[in-house]
C-alpha cells in the first residue's frame, strides 16, 4: 500500500518516546492523518465487506510505516475493524479505518463515567443484554455508582439507539465501529494496554504483549478489589454528599451558629411547606433518602395516593413505629397491623409472596420488634423498584422542584460579625461552676472576724436569759 510522502520524513520526528511536548504531537500526528487521508496523494482505501455490511475507506495493515502507524492507532488515530483489542498495526491483511475528527484527542473530550455509561446502556439494550464480560462488569458497577441518575442514562441510551436506526446500516456500523475504537482507546478491557499509560511520562508500552490470565489474577486479588471496592464507594459518597457537606460549602442563606440568624432552620423544619432545591436534590441521590425526609415522605404519599398504593408506605410506618415504639405496645400494635394489613380482607390489604406470608404469619404468634422485618423488606425494596422510580418522572416531584426555593446567600457586615461573636460567651462546665462556687463561699467565710462572730453569739444568749 502505497502512503503519503511526509510520512517517512516525519518518522524519526514522531516517534512514541519523542522530546517533544504531547500537545505538539498530536497536531502534528492530526496533520500525517489529513495527509494520509488525501484522495491523491495519500493512503489508498477502498470499501471492504464487512460480514454482510460494506464498510467504506477502509485499509489494510500493510503499512510501510508500521512503527508510528501502531502509535496512531493506539492514540486512536486509526481503529481497527476486528481486532479491537490490540492497538497495533498488524503485518498481514488486517482491516483499518480512520477515525473520525470528532473522537481525536485535541477534541479534548471529556472522558467521564457517565458518557460510558451512556455507551454500555445503548449496547446492552442493542446486544439484548448479551455484552462481553469486562462489559458487563463495567454496568455492573456503573449501575451501582450511578443509581441515583440510572433512568437519566438509560433514557439517553434509548434516544440515541432510536436516533442510530434511523441512519443507514452502513453509516450505522461504521459509527458504532468508531464510538467503539473511542471507548478501547479510554476504557481499555483487562489486559488490553492502553496508549493513555505510556509516553513522556507514561508507565507501559502499547506495543507489547498482552497480559496474561496467570498475571491479571495476581493483580485482581481479593485484598486489591476489596479495597478498589471499598475506595470507589468512598468517593461516590463524597462526590454525591460534596454540596450537602457543611464543611465544606455555606449553609444558604447563612450558618445560623455564626450569624444569630435562623432562616437555614425556619427553611428547612420538617414538614415545611415549600422546601429548598438542595433538600429536593438529597431526594434523588436515594430511596432512602427520600424516606428519611418528613418532608419527602409527605410528598411521596401525595403520589401513592394518587396511584392508589398508599398502603405501602402505610405499613412501612407501621413496622417502623413497631420497631421503636415501647415494648408495653409491642402485642397490641402486631395484631393492629396484622388486621390492618395482613389478614384476609384487610382494609389496606398489601400484597406480599406466600413464603414472607408465611414466616410472618408464624412470627406474629409470639410477636417481637422485628416480627415484620421480612415483610418490611419486601415492601421497601417493591416502593424502591417501581415506585420510586415512578415517582422521580411523576408531576407530583417535578411541581415540587419547580416550586422549591433556592435561598440567597445573606451579606453581614463586619461590625454584625463582631457583635454577635461578642453575644456569644463560651458557657462553663457545671463542675467549673460548683467549684468556683465553694471556692467562693471559702474566700466569704476567710473573711469573716471571728471575734465578732463570738460577740454576736454571746449577745443572743444575754438576751435569751433575761427574757427566760
Amino acid at each position: 500500500m502505497v502512503t503519503s510522502n511526509p510520512a517517512p520524513a516525519l518518522h524519526n520526528q514522531l516517534s512514541w518516546k519523542p522530546r517533544l511536548t504531547a500537545h505538539h504531537l498530536s497536531l502534528q500526528a492530526e496533520k500525517l492523518m489529513l495527509e494520509m487521508q488525501d484522495p491523491k496523494t495519500g493512503v489508498k482505501s477502498q470499501p471492504q465487506r464487512l460480514v454482510i455490511t460494506t464498510i467504506p475507506h477502509a485499509i489494510t495493515g500493510l503499512l510501510k510505516i508500521k512503527s508510528f502507524g501502531s502509535t496512531l492507532v493506539a492514540l486512536g488515530y486509526i481503529y481497527p475493524l476486528r481486532d479491537h483489542k490490540r492497538l497495533v498495526i498488524k503485518p498481514d491483511a488486517s482491516l483499518y479505518r480512520f477515525q473520525t475528527p470528532y473522537f481525536w484527542p485535541t477534541q479534548q473530550w471529556p472522558v467521564e463515567d457517565t458518557d460510558y455509561a451512556i455507551y454500555l446502556a445503548k449496547r446492552n439494550i442493542r446486544k439484548k443484554g448479551i455484552l462481553e464480560l469486562h462489559e458487563q462488569e463495567q454496568y455492573n458497577r456503573l449501575h451501582k455508582w450511578m443509581n441515583h441518575k440510572w433512568d437519566f442514562i438509560v433514557m439517553q441510551a434509548k434516544e440515541q439507539y432510536r436516533a442510530a436506526k434511523e441512519r443507514k446500516k452502513p453509516d450505522r456500523v461504521v459509527f458504532e465501529c468508531q464510538e467503539r475504537a473511542y471507548w478501547v482507546v479510554h476504557r481499555p478491557p483487562p489486559g488490553t494496554v492502553s496508549a493513555m499509560d505510556y509516553g513522556l511520562d507514561r508507565r507501559i508500552d502499547p506495543n507489547t504483549e498482552e497480559v496474561t490470565g496467570d498475571e491479571r489474577l495476581k493483580t485482581n486479588s481479593p485484598v486489591s478489589s476489596c479495597f478498589s471496592s471499598c475506595s470507589c464507594s468512598l468517593v461516590k459518597y463524597c462526590a454525591t454528599y460534596r454540596s450537602h457537606d457543611p464543611f465544606l460549602s455555606n449553609c444558604l442563606p447563612s450558618n445560623p451558629w455564626l450569624t444569630d440568624d435562623v432562616t437555614y432552620w425556619t427553611l428547612n423544619m420538617p414538614n415545611v411547606e415549600i422546601p429548598t432545591k438542595m433538600r429536593v436534590e438529597r431526594w434523588t441521590f436515594s430511596f432512602g433518602e427520600l424516606l428519611s425526609d418528613p418532608r419527602g415522605r409527605n410528598d411521596f404519599r401525595l403520589f401513592l395516593k394518587k396511584e392508589f398504593s398508599g398502603e405501602n408506605l402505610a405499613f412501612w410506618e407501621s413496622c417502623e413505629d413497631l420497631k421503636w415504639g415501647t415494648a408495653a405496645t409491642m402485642r397490641e400494635k402486631a395484631e393492629q397491623i396484622y388486621k390492618t394489613f395482613l389478614a384476609r380482607g384487610a382494609p389496606r390489604w398489601i400484597n406480599i409472596d406466600g413464603k414472607t406470608m408465611e414466616v410472618t404469619v408464624k412470627g406474629l404468634k409470639h410477636p417481637h420488634r422485628y416480627v415484620l422485618d421480612a415483610a418490611q423488606t419486601h415492601i421497601y425494596m417493591l416502593m424502591k423498584k417501581d415506585s420510586y422510580g415512578r415517582y422521580m418522572k411523576s408531576p407530583v416531584f417535578k411541581d415540587t422542584l419547580q416550586k422549591a426555593m433556592s435561598p440567597e446567600e445573606h451579606k453581614f457586615s463586619d461590625s454584625q460579625l463582631e457583635q454577635n461573636a461578642k453575644k456569644r460567651r463560651p458557657s462553663l462546665s457545671p463542675i467549673v461552676l460548683r467549684q468556683q462556687e465553694q471556692e467562693q463561699k471559702a474566700k466569704m467565710a476567710a473573711n469573716v472576724d471571728i471575734t465578732q462572730v463570738m460577740t454576736k453569739l454571746s449577745k443572743q444568749e444575754q438576751s435569751g436569759s433575761r427574757r427566760s
